[in-house]
């Protein structure tokens, strides 16, 4: 599953950073923002993130919006309003919710040829009670097509517990999927940060990645 969920890692507790950089969210003296690629791309990514999501330092979503120049960020949970997309469901992109839904459909080469128009990837953010919130609370997304991607995730380590073998941090499923839509120099780029970042979390908690 490619949504950050869970806490921790195996079995050593997550700690966070005290006095984290407010760019990468790392502890200062592990910073890694000089590293941090800028992308244009055609493709416009919109995470839907909850509130509480935000506040955890290991978060990797918020850091493909700080990457990704053409994306943006719906928050959920900041009041009693529910949040409505409607507005993103525009003509000039072709939707679609990369959510592993019963009826999801595997985001690949062919999937993508399918239309000319330049893709909008709505990638909901949290644990799984957060984010399936938006798989299934959002009417105005009924008909949105649902994506997903199964290939095993090979990474022996994760940011946070992952529960099944597909299992990805935000910013890898982001990657894997821009990888499948834009070309592999934009995977690499940003798999390339989110190692970065993963190796300074794993050294925080005392572990060698």
């Amino acid at each position: 599953m490619f949504i950050d969920a869970g806490a921790g890692l195996q079995l050593v507790r997550s700690r966070k950073p005290k006095d984290p950089c407010l760019g990468c969210f790392l502890h200062k003296e592990r910073c890694i923002c000089a590293h941090m690629p800028s992308l244009k791309l055609k493709t416009k990514v919109t995470l839907v993130v909850h509130a509480k999501e935000l506040k955890r330092t290991t978060n990797t979503g918020r850091l493909a919006m700080k990457i990704l120049t053409h994306s943006e960020m719906r928050i959920r949970g900041e009041g009693r309003e529910s949040l409505d997309l409607s507005d993103l469901l525009i003509p000039e992109f072709r939707t679609l919710l990369f959510y592993p839904s019963s009826d999801a459909v595997e985001l690949n080469r062919e999937l993508v040829a399918v239309s000319p128009l330049p893709i909008q990837l709505i990638v909901p953010d949290g644990n799984w009670r957060q984010a399936s919130k938006v798989h299934t609370r959002h009417p105005e997304l009924k008909n949105v097509q649902r994506v997903q991607i199964t290939t095993p995730n090979p990474n022996p380590h994760h940011m946070r517990v992952e529960t099944t073998e597909a299992g990805m941090a935000t910013l890898e499923a982001i990657a894997a999927a821009l990888g499948i839509i834009e070309g592999e120099e934009v995977r690499k780029q940003l798999m390339d940060f989110y190692q970065l970042k993963l190796k300074g979390t794993l050294e925080g908690r005392g572990v060698n990645g």
